[in-house]
């Protein structure tokens, strides 16, 4: 939430200013001549109460009226070089993501602050911009503080820093050592040796951005308190779109650490059976709720559906197909059969396998309505994707699977294998989720309507459930309290954000 002061953005401009300080200040360049490599060395990693409290009196107790809520904090600054002989681009990330190269990962610590502190070239500034993707986020599971970096190309001995401001998340004594997890084509990307130490500007520089963070902290108590959670115990059952399942049980996870009395199962195993599931047995339990990839249609009337978010969805082909981008048309004739070799589409010369959701899937429903554009695929019998493994180029080039991990499992074992997923899933798996005319899986080109791949994911229970039923407090949590920021982080766009809310209707 941003905090106006009248008209005037206070926590943008501070923001700001905590990240334009550190970046004007001008350090010092070091090259390593060797093969294609990407170096990053931790240069600093050190208590803020410690050494900069003595450098500074004063500076923490001034950062809070509640300086307790200040504690266990730690400044980390890691330099991230072309340590090689040869220039490192864009296009030499392995990573999956469209625009996310590297994951610097701090466990045991959340980042509260950061900024890029140093650009051995002006130049780089244009990829490490507030559009680059750089951001911070958490691994929830592992209470691990993650910096996304882009994908910045770098020429011999070009290199840049992040500087970041640390609190403890869980655990005592010292920090496991912060680490830089990504690939490089044709090399590696590998701790150095640092050469650097502590300077005094350096020390000054940390003690400017612990004040504007500290500015920051005053500035967010003075915001009003969000929406209380609201409470509820018991056991809810959980089924439905295996696709949906991971945002689903990240958000539960959420709920049930600040509503210990709530508890959670979980038997995702497609739309189809969800559905079933849910109008058999959802009048005796109304602890049950299932969650679907868009519309129940009118096989299911005795189900009340939640709008929950606009999701993303994403194509994506084995490593060795050779393509990156394709057409909304290639993709129709690729299902329909017209094209049947990567080397048609300027790929590899690998025969293309077709990797199908069964009927009833969710998931399967949103690809062939808006990218196949409701044409009905060829008819073809069920063919398992386990059996045909050692069979690509003698056997059938096509197979079915039942659920999300099995069809991204699926891609990633079979040679010229295609198929489709959730973005969230596809963008952490060994698959390449390709662009679709030149347009990357993203939220907001998802909400222009740039971007076709997208659906409409509902919760349905039987009729509504009672008020004081976790049920119904899960939905308000998903629907109009904090488990929106558990959807916005998976990518997805809650329908409360839409600017046309009506697109979360049914019959969109």
């Amino acid at each position: 939430m941003e905090t106006l002061v009248g008209d005037f953005p206070l926590d943008t401009v501070l923001a700001l200013i905590g990240i334009a300080v550190p970046v004007g200040a001008f350090l010092w360049e070091f090259a390593v001549v060797g093969r294609r490599r990407l170096g990053y060395r931790v240069q600093m990693d050190t208590p803020v109460t410690g050494e900069i409290t003595s450098a500074f009196p004063g500076v923490l107790e001034q950062l809070s009226p509640d300086p307790a809520t200040l504690r266990d904090l730690s400044v980390v600054l890691v330099r991230v070089e072309n340590s090689g002989a040869s220039a490192i681009e864009p296009g030499d990330y392995l990573l999956p993501s469209p625009r996310i190269g590297l994951h610097l990962r701090f466990p045991q610590r959340r980042v509260i602050g950061m900024a890029v502190t140093e650009l051995s070239d002006p130049v780089l500034a244009d990829s490490l911009g507030s559009r680059s993707g750089i951001g911070v986020r958490e691994d929830t599971g592992g209470h691990i503080g993650v910096i996304d970096l882009p994908k910045v190309g770098l020429d011999r001995s070009q290199h840049y820093k992040i500087l970041a401001i640390l609190q403890r998340s869980e655990g005592n004594g010292e920090y496991p050592v912060p680490t830089l997890v990504g690939g490089i084509k044709g090399g590696r990307v590998t701790e150095t040796r640092s050469r650097t130490g502590a300077s005094r500007v350096m020390l000054a520089l940390v003690a400017f951005l612990v004040l504007v963070i500290g500015v920051q902290f005053a500035v967010t108590a003075l915001e009003p308190e969000p929406v209380a959670l609201e409470c509820a115990g018991g056991r809810l059952t959980l089924v439905g779109s295996s696709a949906f399942e991971p945002v689903i049980r990240a958000a539960a996870q959420q709920y049930g650490k600040r509503c210990t009395g709530a508890e959670f199962t979980f038997e995702f195993e497609g739309t189809e059976r969800g559905l079933d599931r849910v109008t058999v047995q959802g009048k005796q339990d109304r602890e049950l709720l299932t969650i679907s990839d868009g519309a129940k249609g009118a096989a299911y009337p005795a189900l009340r559906h939640r709008a929950l978010a606009v999701a993303l969805f994403s194509v994506i082909v084995h490593r060795e197909a050779g393509v990156r981008d394709l057409t909304v048309a290639q993709v129709r004739d690729l299902y329909q059969g017209r094209i049947t070799n990567w080397k048609e589409l300027g790929g590899n010369d690998i025969p293309v396998v077709l990797v199908n959701r069964l009927p009833g899937s969710g998931t399967r429903d949103t690809f062939d309505r808006r990218l196949l554009d409701g044409a009905q695929q060829p008819p073809r019998r069920h063919v398992s994707c386990t059996g045909i493994r050692d069979l690509i180029g003698r056997g059938p080039e096509h197979c079915d699977v039942q659920v999300t991990s099995d069809m991204i499992e699926a891609v990633r074992l079979l040679p010229g294998a295609i198929g489709y997923s959730s973005f969230a899933e596809a963008s952490r798996a060994e698959v390449v989720p390709v662009t679709l005319g030149g347009v990357a899986a993203d939220r907001d080109a998802a909400i222009a309507r740039s971007y076709p791949f997208w659906g409409v994911e509902y919760a349905y229970t039987y009729g509504d459930p009672p008020g004081d039923t976790l049920a119904a407090a899960f939905l308000r949590y998903l629907t109009e309290q904090t488990g929106q920021e558990v959807l916005r982080a998976f990518g997805n766009a809650p329908c409360a954000d839409l600017p046309d809310r009506e697109r979360c209707l049914p019959d969109r």
